[in-house]
């Protein structure tokens, strides 16, 4: 369909292909009785090792492949196995519990980081130290895999002198665009229910999206809008509530009633527009990831239209075959708390490089106990990558070494910015939506 009809003067939306490949999150038999989470430690060290051994040949052929339990004293070698990080601020079990005893309330730190930090490499036969400048033990997390060039010092520590990471996986090609702009919508951290949630801000959104707000050339502009995507926090639900008691029928109104805006304001945008949204940390869903789609029952307005869809959190799709994948923002956050970067933007090109989507997750992260697959594990490299629930708005083009542009995007709590993000599917360039209302009273 063309953006408007010419004779007309009507405006009409543009259509587009939208697959979801969701299922690799979904959890279809949920069990947990008699399962380890060193299954899923497993199976990454096995994906990751299995991909980083086809890159050896090209990065140090002359060096010989061991085990940790196989290094010699002053050898020369390569090791690949999965890190962990000792951390001196790292909270316990214990120091929690010390602190509900204590009459002093300890002080909880945003970021765990402590110069005294140090690596382990460990594989199936054993574990050894790293020690050395080149493997920076604020950069990296309990979780990662990679290969590691050095060898045994006398202390039966292990010297690195280089590391190869599994670098970006393989990439579809960028379908060939025509001159015809298509965006989608990327916006998270709605909040209904909050104090920062603002009713106006919200409604602007919809009005704009759905072609209802401002003038011919604003209107031409939403008509190429062809999916929404709600990346989590979209409702806040007072936490003193949810304490296993019996609700009084005013406190079940105040965690009804922002579930129920929420259902209007998406039952706008379902009535013309394809829109995803994905479980965050707030909203009422599963707490481990990955994050079940929420359930229809909670949207009677929006589950009467097949263009609404509950999605996993993260989120896997294709719109015109440009390829997204993106999360509410718990693995960032994560990642933000026991390491340390210039910005979420370097985090999300991390895991990129890394292969995967979730390397805190089971130690710092909560996540389901998989026995037979990672879900985390990065097979396909995505056009457009996006991480919901951020504090600031920030975007760039990251390329791999065969040739992958991947285009990052942190997407703001639209609640305290009011800013919503638009990518471009012909060129993957980006913009915002902004929408600043102040209510003075």
């Amino acid at each position: 369909m063309t953006a408007m009809d010419i004779e007309t003067g009507v405006l009409e939306r543009k259509q587009s292909l939208y697959q979801s490949m969701d299922e690799i999150f979904e959890i279809q038999k949920e069990m947990y009785k008699g399962q380890q989470y060193s299954q899923i430690y497993y199976i990454r060290l096995h994906l990751i090792r299995t991909l980083i051994y086809s890159l050896l040949p090209n990065w140090k052929p002359h060096l010989p492949v061991c085990t940790v339990l196989g290094l010699e004293e002053g050898k020369e070698c390569i090791i690949v196995g999965t890190l962990y990080k000792h951390m001196k601020l790292k909270p316990t079990i214990l120091s929690e519990y010390s602190k509900e005893r204590s009459a002093i309330p300890l002080v909880s730190p945003d970021n765990f980081v402590h110069p005294d930090d140090s690596l382990v490499l460990e594989d199936e036969s054993g574990r050894v130290n790293l020690k050395g400048n080149v493997l920076s033990p604020s950069v990296y997390v309990t979780g990662n895999v990679v290969a590691l060039h050095g060898k045994e010092t006398g202390g039966g520590d292990f010297f690195v002198e280089d590391i190869l990471e599994a670098g970006l996986p393989p990439q579809l090609d960028l379908p060939n665009k025509s001159g015809e702009d298509k965006y989608v919508v990327l916006v998270s951290g709605l909040n209904v229910g909050s104090s920062s949630s603002n009713p106006l801000q919200l409604q602007l959104l919809v009005d704009h999206i759905t072609g209802h707000l401002g003038d011919k050339k604003e209107q031409h502009s939403a008509a190429q809008i062809v999916q929404v995507v709600v990346a989590g926090n979209s409702v806040h639900i007072q936490h003193g509530l949810l304490n296993g008691q019996n609700l009084a029928s005013k406190d079940q109104s105040k965690l009804s009633e922002p579930i129920k805006e929420l259902d209007i304001f998406l039952t706008q945008i379902a009535a013309g527009i394809p829109i995803d949204i994905m479980a965050g940390y707030n909203d009422p869903a599963n707490f481990a990831l990955p994050q079940q789609p929420l359930n229809r029952c909670l949207f009677p307005g929006s589950s009467a239209y097949n263009t609404f869809r509950p999605c996993t959190n993260p989120h896997l799709f294709d719109v015109d075959n440009v390829r997204f994948l993106g999360t509410s923002g718990q693995n960032i956050d994560d990642l933000n708390k026991y390491s340390e970067a210039k910005d979420a933007l370097e985090f999300m090109e991390r895991t990129l490089r890394w292969r995967h989507l979730a390397p805190t997750a089971p130690n710092t992260l909560g996540c389901y106990p998989f026995t037979d697959r990672d879900p985390f594990f990065i097979e396909s490299c995505p056009h457009v990558y996006f991480v919901g629930n951020q504090d600031k708005y920030a975007t760039r083009i990251i390329k791999g070494s065969e040739g992958q542009v991947v285009r990052l995007v942190s997407i703001p709590k639209f609640s305290e910015t009011g800013i919503a993000v638009m990518v471009n599917l012909r060129n993957l360039e980006c913009s915002t939506l902004s929408f600043a209302v102040q209510i003075s009273s």
